[in-house]
């Protein structure tokens, strides 16, 4: 009976080892997965910030083609020309309205 009880602490002892370094393991694994993370999240917010620049300077060169005349861009200036008299046209509705 001892021998047995000697035998199952030796093998609960051998578990709870197995155990306890599996968790360090896994806890050396989680703080590195979370440090790639964070890079991950950096490159992204870089990557999204380039795109958008990117963006807004193709929208920019759109513009200039089109104020230059380039006939394939004259629905673009168009268009923003248009956006442009609508915003002057609510800013001048504004002032009326304010009485001034």
């Amino acid at each position: 009976m001892l021998k047995d009880l000697e035998n199952n602490f030796s093998v609960l002892e051998k578990k709870i080892l197995n155990v306890s370094k599996n968790y360090q393991n896994l806890n050396e694994k989680y703080l590195e997965l979370s440090q790639e993370h964070e890079l991950l999240k950096k490159k992204y917010d870089e990557e999204r910030k380039k795109s958008q620049v990117l963006a807004e300077e193709q929208k920019n060169i759109k513009l200039y083609s089109a104020i230059t005349g380039n006939p394939d861009h004259n629905r673009l200036m168009k268009n923003h020309i248009n956006r442009l008299i609508k915003e002057v046209d609510h800013c001048i509705a504004e002032l009326q309205n304010s009485g001034l």
